[in-house]
C-alpha cells in the first residue's frame, strides 16, 4: 500500500508543476501582446494616415507637380518589374544549389564553408550588395543604371535565403521516402523531382517569398543600381531605369519640401500591401501544399 506522505508530496509536485506551467505560459502571452500590440498599432497608424490617399487616380497615374501631385503607378510597376526579375534570377539557381548541396554534395569541409558564407552574406548589409552591384553590373558589365542591373543585385542578395530554406525544407522530408522510390524503379533524380521537391514545397515557397520580400522592400541596392529619381514614362526594355516603391518612398520623405504626409503614408501603404499580398499567396499555396502532403 503506497505511503501517504507519499501521495501528498506527488500531489504538491504536481501542483506546482501546474502551476509553473500556468505561469510560463501566461509570461509568454504577455511577452507576444507586448511584441504583437506595437506592430497592430503601427499599421492602424498608417491605415489612418494614407487610406485618404488612395484611389484609382493615385495607384494609376503619373507623378505631377514635383511628385507632389498626380499618383505613384511607375513606381507600383517598377516594383513589380524588380521582384520579377530578382524571383527569374535568384529561383532556379537558390533551388538547384539548394537540391545540390542537399543530395549531392558531400559532408566536408568545401560544403561546410559554402553554409557558413551563406549564412554570413544573410547578415551583411544591403548597401553593401548596392555598392557591388555598382561596381560589377553598371560598370565592368556596362549594364548601365537599369533594371537588370537592380534585379541582378537584388537576387544575389536574395540567393542566400532561398538557398537555406530550400536546403532545410529539403531535409524535412523523412528519409525513408528515397529508399521506397529507389526499390520501386525510380532514379535519384525522379525521387528528388517527383517526391522530394512536392513534399518540400511548403518550406520551398516560404524560403522564396522571405527573399522576394526583402528583395520588394530594399532601398539600397536600386539607389545604386536601377532606381530613378523621376521618370515621366514607363520602362521599355530591362536596360532601362525605372521608379520603385521604396526609392520612391525615401524621395518624397527626404527629397521634396511640401510634400503632404498623406502622400507619404499612402505610399508605405500601397508597398504594405504589395508585400502583405505576396505573403497571403504564400499562405494559400503553403496550406494547399501541405494538404497534400504524405507525412
Amino acid at each position: 500500500m503506497e505511503d501517504p506522505s507519499d501521495m501528498t508530496r506527488r500531489r504538491r509536485f504536481s501542483l506546482n508543476s501546474r502551476n509553473k506551467e500556468r505561469l510560463g505560459f501566461s509570461l509568454l502571452g504577455l511577452v507576444a501582446f507586448i511584441t504583437v500590440i506595437p506592430i497592430i498599432a503601427l499599421l492602424v497608424y498608417i491605415f489612418i494616415q494614407g487610406s485618404s490617399t488612395i484611389s484609382w487616380e493615385f495607384l494609376t497615374t503619373m507623378p505631377r507637380n514635383g511628385m507632389r501631385e498626380g499618383g505613384i503607378f511607375p513606381a507600383i510597376v517598377g516594383t513589380v518589374l524588380l521582384t520579377l526579375g530578382t524571383a527569374l534570377f535568384s529561383v532556379p539557381p537558390g533551388i538547384a544549389a539548394a537540391i545540390y548541396l542537399a543530395e549531392y554534395a558531400r559532408d566536408n569541409t568545401m560544403t561546410r564553408t559554402i553554409r557558413v558564407a551563406m549564412v554570413n552574406l544573410s547578415g551583411i548589409p544591403s548597401v553593401v550588395y548596392g555598392l557591388f552591384g555598382l561596381g560589377i553590373f553598371v560598370v565592368f558589365l556596362n549594364f548601365g543604371t537599369s533594371i537588370l542591373a537592380a534585379s541582378l543585385t537584388l537576387s544575389i542578395m536574395t540567393l542566400p535565403t532561398i538557398i537555406s530554406t530550400t536546403e532545410e525544407a529539403l531535409r524535412s522530408v523523412p528519409s525513408s521516402f528515397t529508399p521506397v522510390s529507389i526499390s520501386l524503379g525510380a532514379s535519384h533524380w525522379q525521387t528528388i523531382w517527383r517526391i522530394k521537391l512536392p513534399q518540400s514545397l511548403p518550406g520551398i515557397i516560404t524560403g522564396i517569398i522571405l527573399g522576394l520580400e526583402r528583395a520588394a522592400g530594399e532601398t539600397a541596392p536600386i539607389l545604386f543600381t536601377g532606381a530613378a529619381f523621376f521618370l515621366p514614362r514607363l520602362p521599355n526594355s530591362p536596360f532601362d531605369a525605372t521608379m520603385a516603391l521604396p526609392y520612391h518612398l525615401f524621395v518624397i520623405s527626404t527629397q521634396v519640401p511640401g510634400m503632404s504626409i498623406h502622400i507619404q503614408y499612402g505610399t508605405v501603404l500601397v508597398l504594405l500591401v504589395f508585400v502583405l499580398g505576396m505573403n497571403l499567396l504564400a499562405t494559400i499555396i503553403r496550406s494547399r501544399a501541405r494538404a497534400k502532403r504524405q507525412w
